[in-house]
This record gives structure tokens, sequence and C-alpha cells, in this order.
């Protein structure tokens, strides 16, 4: 009774095998042993069929199944980023002319000063004396002026007359009522008017140089009273304490320091391949590190470059009426330049080729792959901006690693957003 189980699992375990590992042999038995041929229309339609079928398994084997961005190149507004700082308009440390005892109260850090606000004062000592010696002799010395004018015209009376004299004698002694003798004491007496006169001439100078002499002591005398007085030059924020009261000062002595922070100065440094984009009067914005935007304007783009980095200096000015933008804090800058024409892509279908060349995969009209070289113009949210391709362009953006130059793509086409 157990012979018949055995047998069975036998011819199934026969049967199985050749079904499984002997399929091409038992198909061809069964045709060779199956009743009837095939008619030549059926024959044709089989051929057919897998000749289609096979050419089919050929071009998908051939072509490379790819996902192509149809991207149409569109005007953006380039721009130049840099990494920068804010500065003061304006900072200076208010030293003292003179020396002398400050009298004045303190001003503490942070006080806001009005130009020609008085932030130190000195003690005077003896500089008032000084000026009124000096005004005594100024007053000395124009009063020498009019007897100095009095012997000049001293002096021209006796030329005159002498003059006169001088005829005289000649006439005399030409008509012979007159001895020589008394013209040559004429010509003396009028040589000697004329001595006279360079004399007073002489003083009417040295008193005008007294009285210049004088004014200018007089003049020194005020200004060293002045120097007394150390005001604000321009309005700003005090950054330091003035000089506290009773401190010695010196010519130099700090009395303290001043910042201006309205306006206030955005300042990069711009690399010398993008200083040609950058222009003065260009619009320009910056982020502070605490999240706040600003906007300004270029005001400065220095000429020479830094001899160690090879960069350029460029200064944005921007409003601060509350002060809140303080002088140090770091700022990315963006300055506007010139637009062009850019292509949107997902940063994902950037590629390098052989040489570490960036750029993207693109499909011809033929349906092959290129390598085309971009330049990265900006990163943002939405994707990379890249230049250097045609207006029209069919990017791969999904399987462009495993395709090279020249390989047959089978293209899914995608359209740009927005």
């Amino acid at each position: 009774m157990k012979i018949i189980p055995t047998l069975t699992a036998i011819i199934v375990t026969v049967a199985l095998y050749f079904v499984v590992f002997e399929r091409d042999r038992l198909f061809q038995f069964a045709e060779e042993t199956a009743p009837g041929v095939q008619t030549e229309a059926t024959s044709y339609a089989v051929d057919k069929a897998t000749a289609e079928e096979m050419e089919a398994e050929d071009t998908a084997q051939t072509a490379v199944k790819v996902v192509v961005l149809r991207s149409e190149a569109r005007k953006i507004e380039s721009a130049v980023v840099l990494r920068g700082r804010t500065e003061a308009a304006r900072q200076v440390t208010v030293a003292a002319e003179t020396a002398g005892l400050v009298i004045s109260e303190p001003l503490r850090k942070g006080t806001a000063v009005n130009a020609g606000d008085l932030m130190c004062s000195l003690d005077p000592g003896t500089r008032e004396a000084s000026l009124a010696e000096t005004e005594a002799r100024l007053a000395e010395a124009r009063g020498r002026v009019p007897e100095a004018q009095a012997a000049v015209a001293e002096a021209n009376a006796r030329i005159a007359e002498a003059e006169i004299n001088v005829n005289v004698a000649r006439k005399l002694s030409e008509d012979g009522f007159a001895s020589e003798t008394r013209l040559i004491s004429a010509e003396a007496a009028a040589e000697a008017a004329v001595a006279g006169l360079q004399r007073a001439n002489s003083g009417m100078a040295s008193a005008e140089a007294g009285i210049q002499a004088a004014e200018a002591a007089v003049a020194a005398a005020k200004r060293e009273i002045e120097r007394l007085t150390i005001e604000a030059p321009f309005a700003g924020l005090l950054e330091t304490d003035t000089a506290e009261l009773g401190t010695l000062m010196q010519p130099g002595s700090s009395c303290a320091t001043i910042i201006q922070l309205n306006p206030i100065k955005l300042v990069g440094f711009v690399a010398e391949n993008d200083v040609s984009k950058v222009a003065v009067g260009a619009p320009a914005g910056a982020r502070l590190t605490n999240g706040r935007e600003v906007v300004g304007t270029v005001k400065f783009l220095s000429r020479s470059s830094d001899p160690v980095t090879r960069t350029f200096r460029v200064e944005v000015e921007v409003p601060n009426d509350d002060l809140s933008i303080r002088d140090g804090q770091t700022a990315d800058i963006v300055i506007a330049s010139d637009g062009r024409t850019a292509h949107l892509i997902p940063g994902s279908a950037l590629t390098l080729d052989d040489n570490g060349t960036l750029g993207v995969r693109v499909v011809d009209k033929n349906n092959m792959a290129l390598f085309a070289p971009v330049t990265l113009l900006r990163d943002t949210i939405e994707g990379v901006w890249v230049a250097d391709l045609p207006e029209q362009a069919d990017i791969i953006t999904i399987g462009q690693e495993y395709v090279i130059n020249g390989v047959l793509v089978d293209p899914t086409y995608s359209e740009a957003e927005g």
C-alpha cells in the first residue's frame, strides 16, 4: 500500500523538473508532436511581434530615463554680497590745546551733545592779565602813529622850503647877485631835509610795525583764552566721560571721545572680481546680526585696493534716526548691480565634469545628454540662479549623474515654476 504514494511523488517530481528546468525542450517536443502546421500569415504575425518586442527592449535598454526641466531664461537683478560691519559716521577724540586745570563738572559717557556744547573748561590763570598787557601795548603803539605822521609832515615841509631856497640861490648865482657859496649851502640844506624825511618815514614804518606786533600779541592772548573752553565739534554721543574736575590738562590731553551715529556707515570690502559691479549711488541693503534689515546708498568706493587682501573698501550710508544701530555691529551687505538673464533651477541639478567645472546636463534636439558649464549667481529658497545657458534650455534635474556627453536619454519633461 506504500508503493503507490511513493510512485506518485516520483512522477510529480519528474513532471516539475521538466516544467521548470527543461521547459524549452518540453515545448519543442509538444510542437513536434502537435498536429497541423502554422499558416504563413500566423508565422509572419508572430515574427513581426517578436521583432517589435526586441526593438522595444533594445531601445529601453539603450535610452536612459531622466526628468528634464524645460526652462526659459529670465531677467533678474544681480547683486554683490559682502560681509561687513557698521561704523560711526564720525568719531574724534577732542583734546586740549593749552595747559590748565579742569574747572568744569564732567559729562558722563552716553550723553548727547550738540555742536558747540561745552565739554571741558580750564582755569584761565594769568591769561586775562596777559591780554590786558598786550592791549595796553597796542594802544601805546597806536599812540606813536600821530607823532610819526607829524614828523613826516615836518620833513616834507623842510624839503619844500629847501627846494625853494635852492632855486632862488641858483637864479641869483646865474644873474651874479649871489655867491656860489650860497647856492652850495642851499643845496646842502635840501639834502639834509631829504634825509630828515627818510628818518620820519622810518619812524612811521616802525610805528606801524609796532601796531601790527601789538595786534598779533592781542590776538594770541585772546586765542589762548578761547582754548580754555573745549566744545563739541559736531552733534553726537559721548563715548567716554569728559575730563574730571581738577585734572591737569596738557596740550594733547584728551577731554572726551565723541561719535556721530546718524547717519551710520556700513563698511565692507569687495573683491577685485566684483568691484566693477559696484557704483557710487547704487542702492544697497543689509541684515544685522539681530535680524534687522536696513537700506541705504553707496557713498564711497575706494580707488586703491588693500595691499594684502586686494580688496576695495566700500561704504554705504544708512539713516539711524533712533540711534539703535551701534558702531561695530556685523552686517551682511547686499549691493544692487546691473541685472542679467539667468535660469532658476533646483540646486540638486548642478553637477561637475571631469575637470571639476560646475555645470548642468542638458538634452539636445536629438535627445542626447550634454554638459553645459554655468555661473552660479544666487542661491535662494526656490533654487539657484545660473547664467551662461541659452535662452531656452532642457535641463536634466533627475538622472544627470547617470549620463555623460553623447548618451541617449528618454526624457520626461516638467515645466518651471513661477
